[in-house]
C-alpha cells in the first residue's frame, strides 16, 4: 500500500527533495487519484513494478502541486509554473520528485548492489579508476548514481557515461561533475547522501558553463 500517502522532505542545500516509500500494492485501487489520461496511460504499462511506479509518482506529484502540468524551458528542463524546476527518480519501492526554484537539477536514486561490478568498465574513465575506490561496491554504486544525476542535466540522450559524463572528489569529500559538449563544457557541485539504504544524488548548484 502507499501508507497513506505519506513522504519525506530532504534538504540539498536550495532543493527540496521529497521522498514516498510503497510496498506492493495494486494499482488498480488507487485509479481515484489520477486523471483520465493517466488512467489510459497506466493500462499501457505491461509489468506490475512499472504500473505500481506509475502511480505512486503520480500521487506524490499531485499531493505536492495538485493537478498542475509538467512545462519544459527551451533545453528540455522540466519545471512547474510558479513552482520552480523538478527532477524525478524511482528505486523500487521508493519514488522521489526534487523541486528547486532556481535553477535546473537532476535527481537520481539508487540501491546498493554488488553486481555493479560486472559493468563498471563501462561507464568509468581511466582517472576515475585511479581516484575512487573502485573496489567498494558501496562507491562505484555512488559513481553510477552521480552519473545518472548528470545525464539528466545534460539534457540529450545520445551521451557516452565513461568520456562525456566525469566526476572528480576533492580531499574534503566535494563531489563534482563535468558534461562534455562538443562546443562546450559544464560543470557542476553534486551532493550525494544515503537514505534508507538508498543512494541520492543531485545537483547541489547551478550549472556553470565553459
Amino acid at each position: 500500500m502507499l501508507k497513506d500517502y505519506t513522504y519525506t522532505t530532504l534538504i540539498s542545500n536550495s532543493t527540496r527533495i521529497h521522498l514516498m516509500d510503497f510496498d506492493d500494492f495494486n494499482p488498480v485501487n488507487y485509479l481515484d487519484n489520477l486523471t483520465t489520461q493517466e488512467i489510459e496511460r497506466l493500462k499501457s504499462f505491461k509489468h506490475i513494478d512499472r504500473q505500481r511506479e506509475f502511480v505512486a509518482t503520480r500521487i506524490l506529484r499531485h499531493q505536492l502541486f495538485g493537478f498542475q502540468h509538467i512545462h519544459y524551458d527551451i533545453h528540455g528542463a522540466p519545471f512547474i509554473e510558479n513552482e520552480g524546476f523538478i527532477s524525478i527518480s524511482h528505486r523500487k519501492n521508493m519514488v522521489g520528485i526534487a523541486i528547486n526554484k532556481a535553477y535546473k537539477i537532476g535527481l537520481d536514486l539508487e540501491p546498493y548492489r554488488e553486481t555493479i561490478h560486472a559493468v563498471k568498465h563501462k561507464f568509468l574513465s581511466e582517472n576515475e579508476k585511479n581516484k575512487f575506490d573502485i573496489e567498494n561496491y558501496k562507491e562505484v554504486t555512488r559513481l553510477w548514481s552521480a552519473k545518472e544525476a548528470l545525464y539528466k542535466l545534460a539534457g540529450r540522450k545520445k551521451i557516452i557515461f565513461k568520456t562525456e559524463l566525469l566526476l572528480d572528489k576533492n580531499q574534503k569529500g566535494q563531489w563534482f561533475g563535468e558534461i562534455i559538449n562538443p562546443d562546450h563544457h559544464l560543470f557542476v557541485k553534486l551532493d550525494i547522501f544515503e537514505h534508507k539504504e538508498t543512494i541520492i544524488s543531485i545537483n547541489s548548484d547551478k550549472i556553470e558553463k565553459r
